[in-house]
């Protein structure tokens, strides 16, 4: 019998008291690790120690899954310091152990990301280092070259290159590796030629901006956030940028979350060196990450939580909110609708004309927050009250509600708006509800509901494939990479 994977219909109570169900501890788990700078501050507070905890006892009883997931969190959702500590906690767990080679192997697509996950374990659980993590670091050293070291070494980190050698005595392939390992031990690595460098060194101005990009040093991600630096240098050859960040097949290989188009948006907004065309290679962009998604037939209803808790931002260095990433993911899902019906709500609710075919980012910069408490029933008691005949509703939230659910009475709450509505409109109603801080509770359960996580456009394509019943977000990562081989023994 599946200890983790059963369909959980307890009642519980959210970070705000409010009634709300518990999670699978592997449905859970999922939500934290998928909305997470590990180790972030949120607005409920850091559910660092609860991820762990639910990580830990999830490998347990099946750590091909945790694997599965540290893997699914770098390469399809771009996040780095959760899958980093994802494997240090496999390294460190024996039932995992023999899954790391694997899970180091997907994780480490940067060379930094191998001092990252060493600079964990030992952060989380000291000396000795696992010889299953020596030996996988180790055939990650042997991927990279002297250019790509150099590229991350140093900067003042917990460790260098030279650390990670010295702990883990990697073994070269060939006398050319050796010879680059000797340099890395002896600290002669060439100085890499890097963007960030020569800025330094020549200052933020026209004439080093020209340079770099006439050699073609930047990168999609360093042209995407130095753009509005670029501007205000205005060089010449300014719309070789420009046309790299519109390629659709650069933006879709950038791998950038879609958070970052929007911060680019609003940074250049206020620069007055911003033509259209900036505006329009930023559209470009996003809307390559929607070309190849499933379209949604029938009538969506698209809810937008701009409540309070959902200002709180996603990390302590970044200026994009919760309710940001809300706002764009919803206007990404309204670009692939038949017919899309819109509405953002606190303790109220408003209903908002938002054009499925229409410029994303502009869209978006033009959504309020409205800051108040959190009713989650609103946008089914709207439905509800003006019999609106939908096929789906996507929430997008915390999830965490405060606001609208009566003196402690569960029946008032969502999901007995969601069986009202079943009853006297449409029986088939789906409810994806999209959940933004992985706090731990949800606030529907049974037929046709889907619970998912994520701050990337991936998270849309659960709907159609949930509909479908071919696939939900804990199946895929359940089975993410089931055509590789089996986990080599790395002991």
């Amino acid at each position: 019998m599946s200890k983790f994977n059963e369909k959980v219909t307890i009642v519980t109570q959210n970070n705000s008291g409010a009634p709300a169900y518990s999670m699978s501890v592997k449905a859970r788990l999922v939500t934290e690790v998928l909305t997470s700078f590990f180790g972030e501050p949120k607005y409920y507070g850091d559910n660092t120690n609860q991820l762990i905890k639910d990580a830990m006892a999830v490998i347990d009883v099946d750590p091909r899954f945790v694997a599965n997931l540290a893997r699914y969190a770098r390469k399809e959702m771009h996040l780095r310091s959760v899958s980093h500590a994802l494997a240090a906690l496999i390294a460190y767990r024996v039932e995992s152990k023999p899954y790391i080679r694997e899970v180091v192997d997907g994780v480490v697509e940067r060379a930094d990301d191998i001092t990252e996950i060493l600079s964990c374990y030992i952060n989380m659980y000291g000396k000795p280092i696992p010889n299953g993590l020596k030996k996988a670091l180790g055939a990650a050293m042997c991927r990279f070259n002297a250019y790509q070291f150099s590229k991350y070494n140093g900067g003042g980190k917990q460790l260098s290159f030279r650390d990670v050698l010295r702990l883990i005595h990697a073994k070269p392939a060939n006398q050319e590796q050796n010879r680059l390992f000797n340099d890395i031990i002896n600290d002669t690595l060439p100085i890499a030629e890097r963007w960030e460098t020569e800025l330094s060194a020549k200052g933020n101005n026209t004439e080093t901006w020209y340079k770099l990009i006439d050699e073609k040093k930047l990168g999609y991600m360093a042209a995407l956030r130095n753009l509005r630096n670029i501007l205000n240098a205005a060089p010449d050859n300014m719309d070789e940028v420009l046309d790299m960040i519109a390629d659709a097949n650069a933006a879709v290989k950038s791998k950038q979350l879609p958070f970052r188009f929007f911060s680019a948006y609003r940074e250049i907004s206020a620069c007055p060196n911003a033509g259209s065309k900036v505006f329009r290679a930023l559209e470009k962009a996003i809307s390559a990450s929607v070309q190849n998604l499933p379209k949604l037939a029938g009538t969506t209803v698209i809810a937008i939580d701009t409540s309070g808790s959902m200002t709180s931002r996603i990390s302590r260095n970044s200026s994009v909110s919760c309710a940001d990433i809300a706002k764009l993911i919803a206007v990404l899902s309204a670009q692939i609708c038949d017919n899309a019906i819109v509405y953002i709500f606190d303790t109220e609710i408003k209903k908002l004309a938002v054009d499925g075919n229409g410029a994303i980012l502009k869209t978006v910069s033009h959504i309020p927050s409205m800051g108040g408490g959190t009713d989650l029933t609103l946008p089914l008691k709207e439905m509800l009250n003006n019999k609106v005949l939908a096929d789906r509703m996507i929430l997008l939230s915390d999830n965490e509600i405060n606001y609208g659910w009566g003196s402690g009475s569960f029946t008032v709450c969502c999901q007995s708006l969601a069986d009202q509505y079943r009853r006297e409109i449409n029986p088939d109603l789906w409810i994806h509800a999209i959940d933004l801080q992985g706090y731990g509770t949800q606030q529907f359960v049974g037929k046709n509901t889907n619970i998912i996580a994520g701050w990337g456009e991936r998270v849309i394509e659960f709907i159609a494939l949930a509909e479908q019943g071919m696939e939900t977000q804990v199946k895929r990562i359940q089975n993410y990479g089931v055509a590789d081989s089996d986990a080599s023994d790395a002991e």
